[in-house]
């Protein structure tokens, strides 16, 4: 996130809509849209969509088919929205092709697999495990990370069999299940350190921005320096619960900012939050290792960290670490998806990673996110970096700009190094104290890391 404090000024915006982001194509798994069964005789093609567009049309059609709808997922690859509908609601497929969807025949129905969910919850909540419906498999996916062991592993497998036969897969993660709060270079208090997500406008007004709410346990207080002077107080935090985000006002009310993302040398608009779709390509920034990016791989995630449960995630293949918490979840489109909380692995060796979807916390703090790329809400960040001319007067670096990585190391991570791509962007920032994060993006747009 571009984190840049701006008090008593206005801040000179990037404009002229969403940044090209390049080479950014990931192969996504080429749906199986298997019409096996149908006797209908519709022959129109789905639509081409954007992945925005496929969440809105698989939200109407969750709401439509009833109890024949069994999830979906977006084919990145062919741009198209892929529904599950049991098999044999052939008038219910009529409904998802007229609608211009892709329809997949499954056996286990979203309410049969909510069940299952509710099972593992009330027979297997043990600290290292997660779970979510996977409808790219129509199962429920179970992972259980490196601390689970004799019984608890036990206990997980029996509850895994007696949810019955193609019910749900269950797969062991080489990592430990943890919030990435520790290690960083975004926001401080009391030794912690964490990621600022997305600027936001408080419901009484005031700049505020959003993080993960576990990063509040540190202390009320922020500050864009460690040891600096706080510029930002807690007002509002879930952790653990129904959700791992917090709401953080700045302290000075003359500050504002743009809504958008820096990734490095360039920023991306932030317009609007949207909901996450299985299979979509999404971009984390944080403030440990960058720029990353994956898909999303499951929705209403459970997560069983040491600290508790948390539900309501999204699960993705998106690697993360240490100081990454917090941060930004987003689509090269400027949609805002999730906040950072934890997972486990890193950057080099991937591992499973989860979010708090923005919207969600969005509505329950009462906040709004910067509209049409003009943002509400301030950032945090030391060291002024011009974003370039201000579109409305001509001024050159008008905008405080500090970009993402803006924030300085931490503890463990205090080496000095900036391991960026020559912008003092995505790790650590000079004037800002020792950075290590790892800035994978290039100038010229976002990129893949794995």
């Amino acid at each position: 996130m571009s984190h840049k404090r701006i008090p008593k000024r206005k801040a000179a915006i990037v404009v002229g809509g969403v940044v090209a982001l390049g080479a950014a194509a990931i192969l996504l798994p080429n749906a199986n849209a298997s019409q096996d069964g149908a006797s209908d005789g519709v022959a129109a093609a789905p639509k081409t969509l954007k992945a925005g567009d496929a969440s809105d049309l698989a939200t109407r059609l969750a709401g439509t088919l009833g109890d024949a709808y069994a999830g979906a997922w977006y084919d990145g690859e062919d741009k198209q929205l892929v529904v599950n509908v049991v098999r044999g609601e052939n008038t219910m497929a009529l409904k998802v092709r007229s609608a211009g969807a892709e329809v997949r025949w499954v056996d286990n129905s979203m309410t049969e697999l909510e069940a299952g969910a509710g099972t593992l919850k009330s027979e297997a909540t043990i600290p290292g495990t997660s779970w979510a419906v996977d409808p790219r498999t129509n199962k429920i996916l179970v992972t259980a990370d490196s601390t689970v062991t004799g019984d608890k592993w036990d206990q997980l497998e029996s509850t895994v069999e007696n949810l019955g036969s193609g019910m749900a897969t269950l797969k062991k993660s080489a990592g430990t299940f943890r919030t990435f709060a520790s290690g960083g270079d975004a926001i401080f208090a009391g030794g912690a350190r964490c990621s600022l997500g997305f600027n936001v406008t408080a419901g009484d007004g005031s700049p505020a921005f959003l993080t993960a709410g576990h990063c509040a346990a540190a202390g009320d207080q922020w500050s864009d320096q460690q040891g600096g002077e706080p510029i930002a107080t807690v007002d509002q935090a879930l952790f653990p619960g129904a959700g791992d985000f917090a709401l953080l006002t700045y302290d000075d009310p003359a500050t504002e900012a743009p809504s958008e993302v820096n990734v490095g040398g360039q920023t991306v608009p932030i317009v609007q939050a949207a909901e996450a779709t299985v299979g979509q390509q999404v971009f984390r920034m944080g403030s440990t290792t960058g720029l990353a990016d994956g898909q999303v791989l499951g929705l209403n995630a459970t997560v069983n960290y040491p600290e508790g449960t948390v539900t309501g995630l999204i699960q993705t293949d998106v690697c993360a670490e240490p100081g990454d918490s917090g941060g930004s979840l987003f689509t090269q489109d400027g949609l805002a998806i999730g906040l950072t909380s934890g997972g486990s692995g890193d950057c080099t060796v991937g591992g499973e990673t989860f979010f708090q979807p923005v919207t969600t916390a969005l509505e329950a703090v009462g906040a709004t996110l910067g509209a049409g790329g003009a943002g509400a809400g301030g950032q945090a960040g030391g060291q002024e970096q011009g974003a370039g001319q201000d579109a409305g007067d001509g001024e050159a670096g008008a905008d405080d700009q500090a970009g993402a990585g803006d924030q300085a190391g931490a503890g463990d991570q205090a080496d000095g190094q900036d391991v960026g791509t020559g912008q003092d962007g995505a790790g650590g920032q000079d004037g800002t104290g020792t950075g290590s994060g790892r800035h994978s993006g290039q100038d010229s747009g976002l990129s893949r890391t794995h």
